[in-house]
């Protein structure tokens, strides 16, 4: 798969808030971000700084919240904060020190690296591979990125860790997905499983009765980011609710579109893979290594 690097330095001091997936980055050149393909173009801050979103994976949210309604919530931090650090530390940040609002300071201030993307999602977003050191191209050029090179980027440490859930979208080559699977699927199959698949119960099931249910750090469930994140608004957009009764109208009314692999329909709403039981017990029908998201 052909995808445009990007050389710069990797800084979250400054009030930045990165977690396991997002990470914010400054190109050597600024003017490289005008490269980036996409429908919407990529805007830097005044410093040239960007937030790219590491392809592929989805880690536990930090600090969600969708904008309009709800306050910012949190996925069980043991886990979340696992996969932040994981990442900073893969990036030879040398120290980490997090403060309650979940800025983060580090020492240095800043560590040389790359993005590998094919352009930007619908939300705007760079999307990449990301890479430590010295780059295997010159800034700005496209390059072929194979097995060797994906193995090489924090997005497959991330799930090889089992610290990340694979989470695919159809910009994604196939070759490249197969790698990210097959290391998610190795970290979630070790004895004992890796991470968070120790704790996940996506798939499994657990009972859901209110925002507690998905934010509390000990005894909250360890679900699927994308799941979490369709409960949280669910929730705050009624906060005295604790029912799911009307939980799966919400998913079809979601919009999110996807594909079960190998070959499956398009299929719209997450309803389509969410079971709700009379007890409120949740569970999605497929892991979500088996889900193609379309137009991501």
């Amino acid at each position: 798969m052909s995808m445009l690097l990007i050389r710069g330095s990797f800084r979250v001091n400054g009030g930045t808030k990165p977690d396991g997936d997002t990470i914010p980055f400054i190109p050597d050149d600024v003017a490289d971000w005008r490269l980036v393909p996409g429908c919407t173009g990529v805007l830097p801050k005044a410093d040239g700084r960007v937030s790219v979103r590491l392809e592929g994976i989805d880690a536990l949210e930090t600090h969600y919240t969708n904008g309009s309604y709800g306050p910012e919530r949190h996925q069980p931090l043991k886990f979340a904060h696992a996969a932040a650090d994981a990442l900073l530390t893969w990036l030879r940040f040398t120290s980490i020190e997090r403060h309650d609002d979940e800025t983060v300071t580090t020492v240095p201030d800043k560590v040389p690296g790359y993005i590998l993307t094919s352009g930007t999602d619908m939300f705007g977003r760079c999307v990449a591979l990301v890479g430590r050191g010295t780059p295997p191209a010159y800034s700005g050029y496209r390059i072929t990125v194979d097995k060797e090179k994906l193995e090489r980027t924090a997005n497959y440490h991330l799930l090889k860790s089992g610290l990340a859930y694979p989470t695919f979208y159809d910009g994604l080559a196939v070759e490249l997905r197969e790698v990210l699977r097959a290391a998610a699927v190795e970290a979630k199959e070790s004895t004992p499983p890796k991470g968070l698949w120790a704790k996940d119960v996506t798939v499994e099931g657990a009972e859901i009765d209110g925002i507690a249910s998905i934010t509390n750090d000990d005894t909250g469930v360890v679900i699927l980011p994308k799941l979490f994140r369709r409960l949280k608004d669910y929730f705050d957009a009624v906060p005295e609710n604790c029912s799911l009764a009307g939980f799966r109208a919400f998913l079809a009314g979601a919009g999110d579109t996807f594909r079960i692999l190998p070959d499956g329909e398009e299929l719209m709403g997450l309803h389509r893979v969410v079971e709700i039981t009379e007890d409120q017990i949740l569970r999605m029908t497929h892991p979500s290594e088996d889900l193609l998201f379309v137009n991501g």
